[in-house]
């Protein structure tokens, strides 16, 4: 009997420790959902992207959204990330051929580094890595009894075949092509072209709109593997990519590697506790933030459509295709906080932008194709400021000329790239962007008909420019410039309104436009007035002095008041009406809204105001509402990671409210423990005691062994490794932060 129970004994801790074992195997790779957010709320949903990090080659499933009944070909790469895919393979056994063929598909698995694909009712298998210019494909055919066909197809460009390569380009503007070259394991039986009447074997080369090649192999071929690298340079250099690259036609160890790869980039956040759901979450919000900007580079080379021209890299290898408009809030700052080196990488591929568009403007953003210049505002400053003040290496005084050009030179008017025109003249006398009144004529022919002035964004956006400009200058040490661009940085106060506390359209006379509703007013997006978002959404835009907004909504108790609002004001008509007007303000609560970057900050304002605790709720709240491990689980457009970065910021327990300001608010982490690599190797740890869904307030808290009653921290308590405890409860204390002297940083609060 006491053998027996020895044994039981025995078993029951083999169990628990092989049961810990395994938990401990599974690795933050194995978390990624690509699939996450791939139905929309409302606009452009997430795509299930297989890339490695920041790679020029990535790729993902051509179709529209996640239930979509058919994929149009398999990719082959995605130039300007959510727009344009450049080629595509199209497997098929079918005896008529086109362009493209669009199967239907099942038993889809798509990881970071690889996917798996079933076509055409169960006929076909495709399976894919990529490495970060080249990829492997492995096509499978389960009908024994057909010729097997692989179209490759330019869309818009030419095709040259060769007895087991195809090579070509595609046009993607004036100055850019994309190039592929592709070989094949055993050569096809015949090759050629797609004409209009079919397959064309007497021709190896297509050129033009739908440029097809055709491999053909024989009745009962089984299995086609084929390789191919991509290249902004040319064929060649395609080839040359490829064969660095990859040495064999093997999926398993090409994805080996690229698991390896988004390993080692992803365990730079490690974490305990919390749901399984929660790192989900996570870590595929981690993996998005890897989605801009790609590296151009190629053997020490890149293209540049900024000249159009190819340059030698000097060693600073190229990056590009970034939303600054959307990353500079998160995004840029994560990276600048992990990744500095790279960052500094980033930041000099931009300054070389302004140098070879001739204007030495710096860009806003920057895409494969040039800079498109969409949304408005110029924040490339905000991710210069915030680069220096923590440290990154970045060339100050180039940057400063170049972001004060692309300010002051550039029109402020939005999607536009010329030169400043009469509502620049106008800001620079008066401060603000002029609102039109309903049926008055746009005067200004750099305003977009569609876009409009924007003038409240642009104004706000403008003004926490400005302060950006001074922040550097400051850095400089050029107090003057330092002085005069903290002034402009407080423009945002020439279209306050003090009898609603909103920031409120103003005509070129001066007067407000009324009446205005801060819900509906504006037009489609509320563009006539603001941008994307609302005025409820544009009443926080002050992002660089809320102690000054304080001031003018008449203290913290009504600065809190008005947040207090904003998650409870009703969206005072039904959702059909509401979103027709206003459909990137979807993930509302209340009149917020987590849909859209301007928002990202505001749950933390509350940290200025007194209660931190309110911070702490209202995180909590908007993570769990929104952020959720299912094909909806992401509330709007998420822009390369500039909607998933807060996720990832806010998820492990502070977020940059003000890029520019070396410092980090205080939320409510979702893990009891958080640790993050930096670049010298040292943890910053945080420990959230008690830490659960329930237990979200923070109780007390110490940082580096020091007690800390304040909601924020510096770059410098952290930047070398360190520890924040905080010690968490099911009721908030009131009391912890809410000294006014413990409000982070403000413009006016600088000495």
């Amino acid at each position: 009997m006491r053998k027996r129970i020895i044994a039981l004994v025995a078993a029951a801790m083999c169990i628990t420790l092989c049961g810990t074992a395994g938990a401990q195997t599974k690795e933050p790779v194995d978390y990624v959902n690509p699939y996450i957010g791939n139905i929309s709320h409302l606009l452009v949903p997430t795509f299930a992207t297989v890339q490695l990090p920041n790679s020029m080659l990535r790729v993902y499933p051509a179709r529209a959204d996640y239930t979509s009944e058919y994929v149009n070909g398999l990719p082959m790469i995605v130039t300007n990330h959510r727009e344009r895919s450049a080629f595509s393979i199209s497997p098929s056994q079918r005896s008529e051929l086109s362009p493209v063929v669009p199967v239907n598909y099942d038993h889809e698995r798509i990881t970071p580094y690889s996917f798996d694909i079933e076509l055409d009712d169960n006929t076909m298998r495709a399976r894919y890595a990529v490495d970060r210019q080249s990829a492997v494909y492995e096509l499978q055919f389960y009908r024994k009894d057909k010729p097997v066909y692989v179209i490759i197809n330019s869309a818009n460009g030419m095709m040259r075949i060769g007895k087991n390569y195809v090579s070509g380009y595609q046009q993607l503007n004036d100055r850019t092509r994309v190039y592929v070259y592709v070989e094949t394991e055993t050569a096809p039986a015949s090759t050629g072209i797609l004409a209009a009447d079919g397959f064309d074997g007497r021709t190896s080369m297509a050129q033009g709109n739908n440029a097809c090649a055709v491999l053909r192999y024989n009745d009962g071929t089984q299995k086609v593997r084929l390789r191919y690298g991509v290249s902004f340079i040319s064929e060649e250099q395609a080839r040359k990519n490829l064969m660095r690259e990859q040495d064999g036609y093997d999926v398993d160890k090409v994805a080996e590697r690229g698991r390896k790869v988004w390993n080692e980039a992803l365990s730079k956040i490690r974490v305990t506790g919390g749901t399984e759901d929660q790192k989900t979450v996570l870590y595929t919000s981690y993996y998005r933030t890897f989605e801009r900007p790609v590296c151009l580079s190629e053997d020490g080379r890149y293209f540049s459509a900024y000249d159009g021209q190819v340059h030698d890299d000097g060693g600073t290898p190229f990056y590009t295709d970034d939303w600054i408009w959307d990353t500079y809030r998160a995004a840029h700052p994560l990276r600048t906080l992990i990744e500095p080196e790279k960052q500094s990488l980033i930041i000099e591929s931009y300054l070389r932008m302004a140098e070879q568009m001739g204007t030495e403007w710096m860009p806003t953003f920057p895409e494969i194709t040039g800079d498109s210049r969409r949304m408005n505002s110029n924040h490339g400053v905000a991710m210069v400021a915030d680069a220096l003040y923590k440290g990154v290496k970045v060339d100050a005084e180039r940057a400063f000329e170049y972001c004060r050009k692309g300010i002051e030179e550039k029109t402020l008017a939005p999607w536009s790239g010329n030169k400043a025109g009469w509502i620049d003249d106008f800001y620079k006398k008066n401060g603000y962007i002029p609102a039109l009144r309903e049926g008055e004529k746009e005067t200004d022919p750099n305003v977009s008909g569609f876009e409009k002035r924007q003038p409240v964004a642009v104004t706000l956006g403008t003004a926490y420019d400005m302060w950006c400009l001074s922040r550097i200058a400051a850095f400089m040490g050029d107090t003057a410039k330092a002085s005069h661009y903290a002034r402009l940085g407080r423009n945002y106060r020439t279209i306050f309104n003090s009898k609603t506390a909103f920031f409120h359209p103003k005509d070129k006379d001066g007067n407000f436009i009324e009446p205005f509703d801060y819900r509906f007013s504006g037009g489609i997006g509320a563009r006539d007035a603001y941008d994307e978002n609302n005025g409820w959404t544009y009443r926080w835009d002050v992002q660089h002095n809320m102690a000054d907004l304080i001031n003018l909504m008449g203290g913290r108790e009504n600065f809190a008041r008005n947040l207090d609002q904003t998650f409870a004001e009703p969206m005072g008509r039904g959702k059909r009406e509401f979103y027709t007007q206003l459909p990137d303000q979807t993930g509302n609560i209340g009149q917020f809204t987590m849909a859209n970057e301007p928002s990202l900050h505001i749950p933390y304002l509350y940290n200025y105001a007194g209660q931190p605790w309110k911070t702490q709720k209202r995180v909590r709240q908007v993570l769990k509402t929104w952020f959720r491990n299912d094909v909806m689980g992401i509330p709007g457009d998420e822009d390369g990671g500039g909607l998933t970065s807060f996720v990832v910021f806010s998820s492990i327990g502070f977020y940059p409210v003000t890029p520019g300001f070396p410092s980090y608010n205080i939320g409510s982490p979702l893990f009891s423990n958080v640790k993050v690599t930096l670049p010298n190797g040292r943890i910053f740890e945080i420990d959230a005691e008690n830490c659960s869904d329930e237990n979200k307030y923070i109780q007390s808290a110490t940082l580096n062994g020091k007690p800390l009653d304040q909601p924020w921290f510096t770059h410098d308590d952290i930047k070398n490794g360190g520890k924040l405890v905080l010690v968490m409860g099911r009721h908030p204390n009131k009391a912890w932060g809410a000294d006014k002297k413990a409000a982070p940083p403000s413009a006016d609060m600088e000495k």
